[in-house]
């Protein structure tokens, strides 16, 4: 039995009569009335009386029609959240991201995502950059943001694009000597005690710091590891040390820091999103087309990648 089916039946019911029926419905009289007919035979009980009054449903019909109307506005639902999923607007997205990208460009994409898709569920964690790519390519995630080129196993089967640069910054209390200094020499960080994220954390950085600091990396393997830029700020804030960290912890205000740019300039690792190459999900080509509008760092190799996505979908 089909949709039509179904619209007969309650058309039928609706008019209580064979023509007006037909012609609510666009068709012949004859037809319509061969197929419910044909409608009585499949369900093996007489649903409507015809009598000179007009055509009425019997006990059954009525029974009959009560789940047809059911029936009909599932379809319909199915047929809307079909079309809602297709066009990304329902589903789930699982991002894992390093802490700093929370500081930017997180905050606006994610804000943007929500208003524009919200009836997508966001399944958000933080990690560090080793762990997201790991779970990225074991399928666990759809997106992760790390700093850095992915490494690992599985990386030849995702796609990374820049959202975001960044250079090392200092942070310390506004009781500290360097408190008020524009900008202080790298050679001044290797008698401080210096605060960092753990090299797990960020390994990427870790490595540009080991190189800078060369035969002074005694400093580093000294440090008070904390396990994000919030805590290097805080511990920074109790005169613990020198905080080191990205220019994008800047965008946290607070009255008893003071940030310190470090001369010669250091340019971190990129801020990178990668998902997975063969993935086609609606939900993330809505949110890569976000991140496109709102990250400028992209550069034209999402634009490109986008692009080979929306041909291969008008093509299926």
């Amino acid at each position: 039995m089909e949709s039509r089916h179904l619209r007969y039946a309650l058309a039928l019911a609706e008019h209580q009569h064979f023509g007006r029926a037909a012609a609510s419905l666009g068709i012949a009289q004859p037809p319509l009335s061969t197929q419910i007919a044909a409608i009585e035979r499949e369900v093996g009980e007489r649903l409507f009386d015809r009598t000179p009054r007009g055509v009425f449903p019997t006990a059954a019909g009525t029974a009959f029609l009560a789940r047809a109307r059911l029936a009909l506005s599932e379809m319909t639902a199915a047929a809307i959240e079909a079309g809602r999923a297709a066009r990304g607007e329902t589903g789930q997205l699982r991002m894992g991201f390093i802490g700093s990208a929370l500081l930017d460009p997180l905050p606006g994409v994610l804000g943007r995502f929500r208003v524009a898709r919200p009836d997508v569920r966001l399944d958000l964690r933080e990690m560090n950059s080793l762990d997201g790519t790991a779970a990225l390519a074991a399928g666990e995630l759809d997106v992760a943001v790390g700093r850095g080129a992915p490494r690992g196993a599985g990386v030849d089967g995702l796609v990374t694009v820049p959202i975001g640069a960044d250079h090392l910054v200092a942070v310390v209390g506004t009781a500290h000597p360097f408190s008020g200094y524009a900008e202080i020499r790298l050679r001044q960080l290797t008698a401080e005690q210096l605060i960092m994220s753990a090299p797990a954390q960020e390994p990427a950085v870790a490595a540009r710091l080991r190189d800078l600091f060369g035969a002074d990396a005694a400093a580093l393997d000294a440090a008070t590891i904390s396990r994000d830029v919030h805590t290097i700020i805080g511990l920074a804030a109790c005169g613990v040390g020198v905080g080191l960290g990205p220019a994008r912890m800047r965008l946290v205000t607070r009255k008893d820091i003071w940030f310190c740019d470090i001369a010669p300039h250091v340019r971190l690792p990129d801020l990178q999103l990668s998902f997975r190459a063969a993935d086609d999900s609606p939900v993330l080509a809505a949110f890569l087309d976000v991140v496109r509008a709102n990250c400028a760092e992209v550069g034209s190799r999402l634009d490109d990648v986008l692009a080979r996505r929306e041909a291969r979908s008008i093509k299926q």
